[in-house]
């Protein structure tokens, strides 16, 4: 295991409540897992975003690059990745 270092966190009392709520009910051990399970979901989802965005800087650069696309042209392919990205999440894919 990594080296652990403590580190204090400000929130509303209604997560507190709800981070002690789940450790209440056997959910988690202690609130310190709870936040770390948020952490890991939301690094998840961060490096998702980065993944599509550094895809996304990719495809720009190569449109750059080659011929010129109407703006009709890049509207429907944006529209398709969109589409993809919403069919993928509503299976339950990483995108």
């Amino acid at each position: 295991m990594s080296k652990l270092e403590r580190i204090t966190v400000t929130m509303p009392a209604e997560m507190a409540a709800r981070l002690r709520a789940a450790v209440e009910r056997g959910e988690y051990a202690t609130t310190s897992e709870v936040v770390r399970e948020a952490l890991r979901d939301w690094s998840s989802a961060q490096d998702r975003i980065d993944a599509e965005n550094a895809a996304m800087r990719e495809l720009l650069d190569k449109a750059r690059q080659g011929k010129g696309f109407t703006a009709d042209e890049v509207f429907e392919q944006a529209l398709k990745r969109v589409d993809e990205i919403a069919a993928q999440k509503a299976h339950g894919q990483a995108t």
